[in-house]
């Protein structure tokens, strides 16, 4: 985490940094601290030197390290210098040779970093203070060392070293772009690099308990959190990590590293760094390929829509689904987003023709890659046509339900490249399906409303019939067909098929129609016994078409488990 931007304006300063005497083991030091971060709400906490090294100052809140037993200091010392082991062997060389050098020897003159560890909030597992490489002359609040914070709650936990390399970057950071090149980096930006560091130093290899774990976890609680708007909460630090993991995954490191070495910063830092290492897209059209990588996550859809970590080879989001009916309808809503924020709407079901009409706010660019699927699973990626002034579009998919077995549309809005500095402003946007029958249809829309009347009458008629032959199949403890061939859904009444279907449920025990009631009618008794058989056989049924849970609606999948047991007679 990184705190504290220094904006001067319009004043010059003389800053003659003072070279003072190295540390002392066991020496007392009173430090600045951030009272959002300490467990106690301090502004101010005294240390103890407790570790020296070459190039580390370890120092312990004195009231905290006091009140431990002797065991627990012993244990402690042991992890602290573990810390400062792998900070000299691995950390320093690898983190400077790859980003460059931290302020070096900084604000006072002394080239060993800091690392005060005091109690803080669960949540924190360090912090840095960019106003500590300052005078208090320019920051009152100054430390006036090149200074990283660590909670004490994590040093003795494998995370710590993940810690220490996130905010040693920030210290990177702000030497490279403050202090050298008199720019602050983007926060968003600043946090995917830290983020990054600990994959970087190896610390991710071992899954289980890591930072790229919990950040995995963050990321999936909430996947359309904005890239770029910053409010320092567990999502912003999952978003940012995953993008940036498949950022390096296609790209290298290097595309980190050249951004952090300009003159610019954010998007446009990343837009320099890809075309310096020859690279065709820009930071939009990698964006929109991570969209639908979080999504599918498949190699065979194309190389670059998948991650080559192998510990975010099995990582995909949910998206919103949205149940088409089989009878002509409109179905439209209405959404906020902001800038590089993700939105994933799937469509599935439907009748012949789906026409999807999109309007987004007038101020702002939208982009929407959409994933069109097939009944065999075979997908392609495709964009959204649209009006660049009036950010309006339409496109028609004639026989949807026939060829496809859904569409997944994934608006964001990309026009804003720079300045992203806490809360952003936030957009409308809206779509709009309409389900329609063939167009050969609607032309004998007129001659079939004439004959409706007569049609009705039929349907009572046959309904009688089916009514008593049902009775006699379920009197003699039939199933009372042989193949189901048409999508049953709640609502139907009256139905030959229905019954079949009932009768068919209550085959298969109480734990999936305990009712076992046989009427013709789907209602919402036989709606969850369909759910609970879907879920029986889940990896079948749902796992093609990426759920989880059952949806009662009897269509191809279910219909084709529900033929194979009966063909069985299991």
């Amino acid at each position: 985490m990184q705190k504290t931007k220094i904006i001067f304006i319009g004043i010059i300063l003389l800053v003659v940094p003072l070279f003072a005497n190295a540390d002392t083991l066991g020496q007392e030091v009173n430090f600045n601290i951030d009272s959002s971060y300490d467990l106690y709400g301090r502004k101010e906490a005294l240390a103890l030197l407790q570790k020296i090294t070459n190039q580390i100052y370890f120092y312990v809140d004195k009231e905290w390290w006091e009140g431990l037993d002797y065991s627990k200091k012993q244990s402690l010392d042991v992890e602290i210098y573990n810390l400062s082991v792998e900070f000299e062997r691995n950390i320093y060389s690898k983190l400077t040779s790859t980003f460059g050098s931290e302020p070096k020897p900084g604000i006072d003159g002394d080239e060993t970093i800091t690392v005060l560890i005091h109690p803080m909030i669960k949540d924190a597992g360090g912090y840095f203070n960019s106003g500590d490489v300052y005078s208090k002359l320019q920051y009152p609040k100054s430390n006036e060392r090149e200074m990283l914070y660590l909670n004490s709650q994590y040093i003795d936990k494998s995370e710590a070293k993940s810690f220490l390399v996130h905010e040693f970057l920030h210290l990177i950071t702000v030497n490279q772009k403050d202090l050298l090149r008199n720019v602050t980096e983007e926060t968003w930006l600043n946090e995917a690099r830290a983020e990054y560091a600990s994959t970087l130093l190896g610390y991710d290899d071992i899954y289980k308990g890591s930072n790229l774990e919990r950040r995995v976890r963050d990321f999936l609680t909430k996947p359309s959190d904005s890239l770029t708007e910053w409010l320092n909460k567990k999502e912003d630090y999952g978003v940012v990590n995953l993008f940036t993991q498949y950022l390096v995954d296609h790209y290298g490191v290097k595309v980190l590293v050249d951004s952090l070495q300009f003159s610019k910063t954010g998007i446009d830092s990343i837009n320099y760094a890809l075309e310096k290492n020859g690279l065709k897209k820009d930071f939009s059209q990698i964006f929109s390929d991570w969209l639908i990588t979080v999504l599918v996550n498949d190699c065979q859809l194309g190389e670059r829509y998948c991650y080559l970590n192998k510990y975010l080879k099995d990582i995909r989001i949910t998206p919103t689904f949205y149940y088409l009916p089989r009878t002509e309808t409109i179905l439209s809503t209405y959404h906020d987003t902001t800038y590089w924020s993700a939105n994933w709407h799937r469509f599935i079901g439907g009748l012949s023709n789906l026409i999807l009409e999109f309007e987004g706010a007038g101020s702002a660019e939208f982009e929407i890659p959409y994933l069109l699927c097939d009944l065999k699973d075979n997908c392609s990626v495709e964009f959204f046509p649209l009006d660049p002034a009036e950010q309006t579009g339409k496109i028609t998919f004639p026989e949807f339900n026939t060829k496809y077995s859904s569409l997944t549309i994934i608006p964001f809005i990309k026009n804003k490249t720079s300045g992203f500095d806490g809360r952003e402003d936030s957009f409308s946007f809206s779509w709009k399906v309409t389900v329609q029958e063939k167009s050969e249809e609607k032309k004998e829309a007129e001659l079939i409303s004439r004959l409706l009347a007569e049609i009705e009458e039929l349907k009572r008629q046959i309904a009688e019939v089916r009514a008593k032959i049902n009775a006699i199949l379920i009197e003699g403890g039939q199933i009372s067909c042989q193949r189901f061939e048409k999508d049953l859904f709640f609502g139907i009444r009256n139905d030959f098929e229905v019954s079949c279907l009932q009768e068919f449920l209550k085959s298969q025990g109480q734990d999936v129609y305990p009712e076992g009631l046989v009427t013709g009618n789907f209602l919402s008794l036989t709606q969850q016994a369909v759910i609970r058989f879907q879920e029986r056989y889940a990896a079948e049924i749902l796992a093609p078409l990426g759920l989880k849970r059952g949806t009662g609606y009897v269509g191809q999948m279910t219909r084709t488990k529900l033929n194979e047991i009966l063909i069985s007679g299991e």
